[in-house]
């Protein structure tokens, strides 16, 4: 190696190691326009976040990682650019959760837009107008955004960038710097997973075992607790399961829904999912019931899903089958127990909660009173209780209401699992897509907050009113 050369590797060197060190990044500016693979390899042995991670505790990790990320943003070279944020991500995948935070909270204090340079495009934009709004823009936009958009160009970057803004989302309540960051990041994953990127892919007990696996991990409605169990949810000819894939993480789901075909709407999860019923033909099916939809990247949350999915299946299942009339839910209320604690008065109601509650208890439960009084307080639930904003208090309700669905009929002892006792003392509910109503009843409901009810759950209000309950059959 001649004398210019050595000179260029100490030079390289140096600049690596004063960013370990926390002295400044102009070193490593100098470089970045030469920043090869053999520049990234000497970067990796001082920050060596892969091969000796064990040597985390010789550095400090939420400065390193802001040092790399001005460095990433300051960096002109493509190649050399997704080389540093594949280090970047690796890096930060290694970090403590302490220094994740601070990391996080790095980027909400010091990646702002620059004040000075906003005031001036602002005056401009007043001088000029319209011609200065895109330098405006420009000005207004975080530099995190950047910063994002490049990680995102790394290997894996979008599924990091995902596992990210979870973390994002466990700390967000303690400052509002976090829910800064949090604002620039979920507006680029809504972007990037706009529905025209996803996929709809139907899952079979043919499919492979890792993606089975993953259907096992995410349910979160309906446990799966076997293999067996989940084969009778996947094999019999009258089972299906759709799913939602990015092409950036083509292995992992991002929202499945299970759907079981079945002659009538069905009013209990128990014998939905019995090992005992017998299957029917799919093409003899009169109705699709959606039993089970589970998102499953906790750091997309706020970004739905959900009601492409529902409405797509309904709409592949209606030209595959077309004996299909009724597109239902069978949807649990998670919210209904805890409204009703801190909506009672007395003694002897609160005894009733806790008895509905009780898994030991339920099955001695028989007497009309302590149904009635659940239905009752049931139909109040949907019908008055409400958040903040006005809409349903249940986020279920909220979800499927919002789509255009219908609340279709109050179901008595249709959840009976230890879950389905505590969140809601047994009862599920059916709400009614309608496909040629859907956008008519959305409209309904998010511009007037209508609640759009079935002939079964108005019977049951009005006998409710009537003080004139049944004590036999589905609600």
């Amino acid at each position: 190696m001649n004398h210019l050369a050595q000179g260029e590797e100490a030079e390289k060197e140096g600049g690596a190691k004063a960013l370990v060190q926390g002295r400044g990044l102009g070193t490593l500016d100098r470089l970045r326009d030469n920043f090869s693979a053999s520049g990234r390899k000497l970067l990796q042995r001082v920050l060596p976040f892969f091969d000796r991670p064990q040597s985390f505790g010789e550095i400090d990790g939420a400065k390193t990682a802001c040092d790399i990320a001005s460095a990433l943003l300051s960096v002109r070279g493509e190649a050399s650019g997704v080389a540093i944020a594949a280090d970047l991500l690796g890096l930060y995948e290694h970090l403590d959760p302490n220094s994740k935070e601070e990391f996080l909270f790095a980027l909400g204090m010091d990646f702002d837009p620059d004040e000075q340079a906003l005031t001036n495009c602002w005056e401009q934009y007043r001088r000029e107008g319209p011609v200065a709004l895109h330098a405006l823009s420009k000005a207004v936009e975080a530099p995190r955004q950047e910063l994002f958009r490049r990680l995102n160009l790394a290997p894996g970057g979008t599924a990091a960038l995902v596992r990210m803004r979870a973390d994002l989302l466990s700390i967000k309540a303690k400052n509002e710097v976090f829910a800064r960051v949090d604002a620039d990041l979920k507006h680029l994953l809504r972007s990037w997973f706009n529905r025209g990127f996803l996929s709809m892919r139907s899952i079979d007990w043919s499919s492979s075992a890792s993606l089975l696996e993953r259907l096992i991990k995410y349910e979160s409605v309906h446990d799966i607790n076997s293999w067996t169990e989940l084969r009778l949810r996947l094999d019999p000819p009258d089972r299906r399961c759709f799913a939602f894939f990015h092409p950036a993480m083509a292995d992992e789901p991002l929202i499945f829904v299970e759907v079981g075909l079945t002659n009538g709407i069905p009013t209990s999860i128990q014998n939905l999912l019995s090992s005992n019923r017998e299957p029917i033909d799919a093409d003899c099916a009169t109705t699709a019931t959606f039993y089970s939809i589970n998102n499953c990247q906790p750091g997309l949350a706020g970004i739905s899903f959900g009601h492409f999915l529902i409405k797509q299946v309904a709409a592949d299942l209606k030209r595959d089958l077309p004996n299909l009339s009724q597109f239902v839910t069978l949807s649990p209320v998670p919210g209904l127990m805890n409204w009703l604690r801190q909506s009672v008065a007395t003694a002897e109601e609160h005894a009733i909660i806790e008895k509905l509650a009780d898994p030991s208890g339920f099955r001695e439960l028989d007497d009309q009173e302590a149904r009635s009084f659940l239905l009752k307080r049931a139909v109040e639930y949907f019908t008055k209780a409400r958040n903040p904003s006005g809409k349903p208090y249940d986020p279920v309700a909220r979800f499927h209401l919002g789509n255009g669905a219908r609340l279709e009929q109050i179901n008595w002892r249709a959840d009976t699992s230890n879950n389905g006792l505590r969140q809601s003392g047994s009862v599920m509910v059916n709400y009614l897509y309608d496909l040629a109503r859907l956008e008519e009843n959305h409209e309904a409901f998010v511009e007037r907050g209508k609640l759009i009810t079935g002939e079964p759950f108005n019977k049951l209000a009005a006998s409710i009113s009537a003080k004139k309950i049944s004590s036999k059959g589905p609600l």
